[in-house]
Order: structure tokens, then C-alpha cells, then sequence
């Protein structure tokens, strides 16, 4: 448990550089099968964003 309270401080929003989608670690994913907070790095390598389908290495921290 003290684990995931870890995650979730460490987890950032990021931004698709491609269309401007911003993959929100707060906002419920069903299909990732846990809970958020998110964070990106875990998502899979073959992760592409809904939007325009570009990759993960497209995406970049937003500056909040």
C-alpha cells in the first residue's frame, strides 16, 4: 500500500507533442486494469496515444 501512495505522488500528466492529448494520471482508465494514478513510464512500449495514434517517446511532461 505505501507503494502505490509513492506512485501517485510521483505520477505527472503528460502531453502529446503530435496533437496536444494530455494523458491524465488522475482520470480512470478501465482498460489499464488498476487504479489511478497512472504513471506513464508504465504504461507498454506499444502504448499509442487515442487521439492520433503517435507513440509514447512522442509524449513529454507537462509543465504545470
Amino acid at each position: 500500500m505505501e507503494e502505490k501512495k509513492h506512485k501517485a505522488k510521483d505520477a505527472k500528466d503528460h502531453e502529446c507533442s503530435v496533437c496536444g492529448y494530455i494523458f491524465d494520471v488522475k482520470v480512470e482508465n478501465p482498460e489499464f486494469g488498476i487504479e489511478p494514478p497512472y504513471k506513464f513510464e508504465d504504461l507498454p512500449d506499444d502504448w499509442v496515444c487515442p487521439v492520433c495514434g503517435a507513440s509514447k517517446v512522442e509524449f513529454k511532461v507537462c509543465k504545470k
